[in-house]
């Protein structure tokens, strides 16, 4: 049934887009004074989870780099490298440059001074979820590098800097916005369809089935595509020779639950303890939930941190949001 399970796999860059052809054509262009060797202003891609950010920004990348022979890149998400730290000695780690770095006892000056000193080609960081990061002062030293340019991917660009001062705000006051809006129907059968073409036997999967998923998936392509994943996972164990529309719909849950919990899995240590709360209390109110947080940590973050953290585990249906501001609950999803 499956020729090459690759593509299947939610980190798998395509070597041919479709439907993003403006948002390349837009990245490609904030990227291109590298190729002189001169500096490159900061990129911000936003909108909807499964819009195809992280995949464009990677693919776009990649066309640079055949390109131009001297470019690096480096890739980030901040959801796992949520501190500062983190995020830089990810950085000095993908360039070979954390040989003798002490995770425990090297500052983070020292980082920063690595990454000041480098003096290998132009490099490109890709800052997923860029909105994670505990410390917008990051993006701050991060956009002073000569040699690195730097593309943020969220879900809405207002988050990336909210909380910033004005010195890290003005770094990217002319950042170029690149907006992602979700994918049509048409154009997820389209994604699917290559999908298909690359990984699978001919006639395992027919048009219809394809129409069905992109129905299901409503505009977002990593959930069709894990829709697709889970479905073959259990043709193939149980050696049927087609995916159906049908089979479709019997391994959907487990599809979405897969989703569920990789996006669980990459919680900051706090917003876990608030997802846990509403996982052990059910349905609470901002202010019994807040409560129930601080009695989980030892450090609490301040109430308008906690309401972004609530936002974000929102915006990834990791819990659910009802009421207005004065009558609001958060409750957790089945």
């Amino acid at each position: 049934m499956i020729t090459d399970a690759r593509v299947l796999q939610a980190d798998f860059t395509p070597r041919d887009v479709r439907h993003r052809d403006s948002e390349v054509d837009a990245l490609t262009t904030v990227l291109d004074p590298l190729v002189q060797g001169d500096y490159a202003d900061p990129a911000i891609l936003y909108g909807p989870s499964g819009a195809g950010k992280t995949c464009i920004a990677n693919y776009t990348v990649e066309q640079l780099r055949q390109a131009v022979l001297d470019v690096d890149y480096q890739y980030v998400n901040c959801w796992q490298n949520y501190s500062g730290y983190r995020t830089l000695y990810r950085i000095l780690e993908g360039l070979g440059k954390t040989v003798d770095v002490h995770r425990r006892s090297t500052p983070l000056d020292e980082l920063l001074e690595r990454l000041q000193n480098y003096d290998g080609p132009p490099v490109v960081v890709i800052l997923d979820e860029a909105d994670q990061l505990e410390h917008q002062q990051t993006l701050y030293h991060l956009n002073n590098l000569p040699k690195f340019a730097i593309v943020l991917i969220a879900n809405d660009e207002a988050d990336i800097l909210s909380g910033a001062d004005d010195r890290v705000r003005s770094r990217f006051v002319g950042a170029e916005r690149i907006k992602f809006s979700r994918y049509s129907m048409a154009e997820l059968v389209g994604i699917l369809e290559d999908r298909v073409r690359w990984g699978f036997q001919p006639d395992v999967v027919t048009e219809s089935t394809l129409e069905h998923i992109a129905d299901k998936a409503a505009g977002d392509a990593r959930a069709a595509i894990s829709m697709l994943r889970s479905a073959a996972r259990h043709g193939t164990e149980e050696g049927l020779e087609q995916i159906t529309p049908d089979l479709v719909d019997d391994t959907e849950s487990d599809a979405r639950e897969e989703v569920h919990r990789k996006n669980v899995d990459t919680l900051t240590p706090h917003q876990r303890a608030l997802y846990d709360c509403l996982q052990v209390n059910g349905e609470m109110e901002p202010a019994e939930l807040y409560q129930a947080y601080r009695e989980r940590v030892e450090d609490p973050r301040a109430d308008r941190t906690i309401r972004d953290y609530l936002l974000k585990l929102a915006r990834y249906d990791l819990i659910r949001v009802e009421g207005t501001s004065r009558d609001r609950r958060y409750g957790p999803v089945e």
